[in-house]
């Protein structure tokens, strides 16, 4: 398959990264094509939709061997579910998929046409091999069961972001940045409320630590790749 564009967001690393995509809407990154796909004619009518399909590659973890069997962070990271059932990255092939929102359509910039796309849940520079319209007539399943997954889908932590903190982070980034928090980053089998934790976001390490289901921000500094 070709890589017919890039995303580029607000998370360089995948620690912090939301683990769906549309549970932190407020997010918003931008997907440029590759020089074969700079075609504004490729996008003749996408504005009309409200929500894309991403066809993407989970660059960071591609292997050459696999397992039946995973360990969903959800879960506490020790059981094992069928790598089937769940939305591993570390899959036969490391394939994802996203359902984002279309936030605006530019045809005509110096990276040629540019789709700004909301809740992405993709790192910086990831490869998409393929983006398709969202069809709520038939994508939309109001009845579907969500298996093991849907037992955890309200989790959230309530965050505390001292204000001398929080200005230290631009403030069209600050919701988004909430709602990460809220999701909680952390692996599943994580639970240490002495331990500093830190998330890359929008070129900021943001320090916090957890407990009792309250997630305070202990320091934000300016985010350095070779980390």
């Amino acid at each position: 398959m070709k890589i017919i564009a890039r995303i580029h967001s607000d998370f360089p690393e995948k620690f912090g990264i939301p683990r769906q995509s549309g549970l932190v809407p407020q997010t918003r990154s931008r997907i440029v094509f590759e020089g074969e796909y700079r075609n504004p004619d490729a996008l003749r009518g996408i504005e009309g939709f409200s929500h894309l399909w991403l066809i993407w590659s989970f660059s960071e973890a591609e292997r050459d061997s696999w397992s039946p069997t995973v360990r969903p962070p959800r879960l506490g990271g020790n059981t094992r579910m069928g790598v089937f059932a769940t939305r591993s990255p570390f899959r036969p092939n490391a394939i994802g998929l996203s359902c984002v929102t279309l936030e605006a359509v530019e045809l005509h910039t110096k990276d040629g046409p540019v789709l700004t796309v909301g809740g992405a849940d993709l790192m910086d520079g990831t490869p998409i091999y393929d983006i398709k319209p969202y069809h709520p007539l038939t994508d939309c399943h109001p009845e579907a069961r969500g298996g093991f997954a849907g037992a955890h889908a309200g989790d959230h932590l309530d965050v505390v972001f001292p204000p001398e903190l929080e200005a230290l982070i631009a403030p069209d980034k600050r919701e988004a940045l909430r709602g990460v928090l809220a999701g909680d980053p952390r692996p599943g089998y994580q639970n240490d409320p002495a331990r500093l934790y830190g998330v890359a976001f929008a070129g900021k390490n943001v320090r916090f630590t957890v407990e009792e289901g309250v997630l305070t921000v202990r320091g934000v500094e300016e985010y350095r790749r070779d980390r």
